[in-house]
């Protein structure tokens, strides 16, 4: 069962009411579709009686993919979405910033060189292109629940990371660590990995009578290797230029580098999230016992439940769950060709634009590339192309929705142990 969601005629949120209600209502004249995904309607004269209950709004906050629900205080699940965030904005930039390096060599190559002129990459409070795309979805998807529900208290789990204990949890034993790390007492990695090692090669042992050594990379740098002690080890520079040259093997186990830039941004992104909206706080290993004891799986949505039913086990008032996946205004890439010869159109084409909503055979699909024959490439909300022979014309689809800062579908929320509601007394 799904609920449909209701407006005034000045968009404020109520109650949402049975498919049932909603049907009567639109075909009595009383209220008009305002939105399909997720379905909404709006009353075309002001209620003659407004009925509300006190619902909690659950967020649990994420560096990649956040969840939310919202929930009365019986536990009723009333709605339910995931978004994912976008992680792809400092790789575009560096992709950009190549493609404008190479044109200003081409066609500005003489113009002065200019310095220092980026004010607002200097200014105080400054957070980076990424950390503000992170904010922003947050906000976003916090202010589009609020539009459709009357939320009267919200809950944010946050989480505080120590990024030097997840490096080394060493130091949650020895506090002194923190002061005086591995590299204590030595001018750098390299210095202290000479030391460790007893200043001899760790493959040849000294046999080649060698006396340059130097510190190798056991899992390359180019491969995502770590610039840890870990990954590091003394070779004699006889055993370092043959083993570069694939005459001999290092039977040692490296360390790629590490994954903690996710954890460093969720303390930021709780700090401002407290900052900018006002809401409760709540803790990981909290939502976790809940979500244990209710007996749910781990995901998003389900934490994000136990979040907003604080613990109470939850029946769900839906069984549909929103999926978003925040995407780019457009496209840097302008042109193709060495140089630039070819325009890319980035505007419409046959009435379509790249990440449109389009209804293809039945089926509702995503927009991933157009050609200017009048063919299109479609994908899935997770940016897979969908394999269609032969090649879905514009003509034979529909557009459902045009782009904009997010796609959504729906999707359903299937799991054995999660309890329909029976009935859900709405009224207006």
């Amino acid at each position: 069962m799904n609920v449909v969601y209701v407006l005034t005629p000045d968009s404020v949120p109520l109650m949402p009411c049975q498919p049932v209600i909603a049907r009567l209502l639109l075909k009595q004249g009383k209220a008009r579709v305002k939105s399909r995904t997720p379905f909404t309607i709006q009353l075309l004269a002001p209620p003659e009686q407004i009925y509300a209950q006190a619902l909690t709004y659950g967020v649990d906050t994420g560096s990649s993919v956040l969840g939310s629900a919202v929930s009365n205080a019986r536990g009723s699940v009333l709605s339910l979405s995931e978004v994912q965030v976008r992680n792809d904005i400092a790789e575009t930039m560096k992709e950009r910033a190549r493609a404008r390096r190479n044109r200003r060599n081409r066609k500005t190559r003489y113009r002065p060189a200019r310095w220092l002129n980026r004010k607002h990459s200097m200014q105080q409070g400054r957070f980076s292109p990424t950390m503000r795309s992170k904010f922003d979805a947050h906000l976003r998807e916090i202010r589009f629940v609020r539009s459709l529900l009357p939320i009267t208290s919200m809950v944010l789990e946050t989480g505080t990371f120590d990024p030097h204990a997840l490096k080394n949890p060493e130091v949650l034993q020895k506090k002194w660590l923190y002061q005086k790390g591995i590299n204590y007492g030595f001018a750098n990695t390299k210095a202290y990995v000479l030391t460790r090692d007893d200043y001899t090669c760790q493959h040849c042992k000294g046999k080649s009578k060698e006396t340059r050594l130097e510190v190798h990379h056991i899992i390359f740098r180019s491969q995502n290797g770590s610039d840890e002690e870990a990954n590091l080890v003394t070779l004699c520079k006889t055993c370092h230029d043959s083993l570069h040259a694939g005459t001999i093997t290092l039977k040692r186990a490296g360390k790629k580098r590490g994954t903690l830039r996710h954890a460093t941004q969720m303390n930021s992104i709780r700090v401002q999230l407290l900052k900018r909206v006002e809401a409760e706080e709540t803790w990981g290993f909290v939502t976790k016992e809940h979500r244990l004891l209710a007996g749910l799986p781990k995901e998003h949505i389900f934490d994000a439940t136990m979040i907003a039913t604080r613990g109470v086990n939850p029946t769900f008032g839906t069984t549909s769950v929103l999926s978003k996946r925040c995407v780019s205004d457009g496209d840097y890439q302008q042109t193709k060709g060495v140089r630039s010869e070819q325009r890319i159109t980035t505007g419409k084409v046959k009435g379509f634009r790249k990440f449109d909503k389009v209804r293809y055979l039945g089926k509702e699909h995503f927009i991933k590339g157009r050609m200017s024959t009048g063919y299109a490439i479609l994908m899935d909300i997770s940016g897979n192309k969908v394999a269609l022979k032969p090649i879905p014309k514009f003509d034979k689809m529909k557009r459902v929705s045009a782009r904009s800062s997010w796609m959504m579908t729906q999707r359903p929320m299937l799991h054995p142990s999660c309890s329909l509601i029976s009935s859900l007394s709405v009224r207006h």
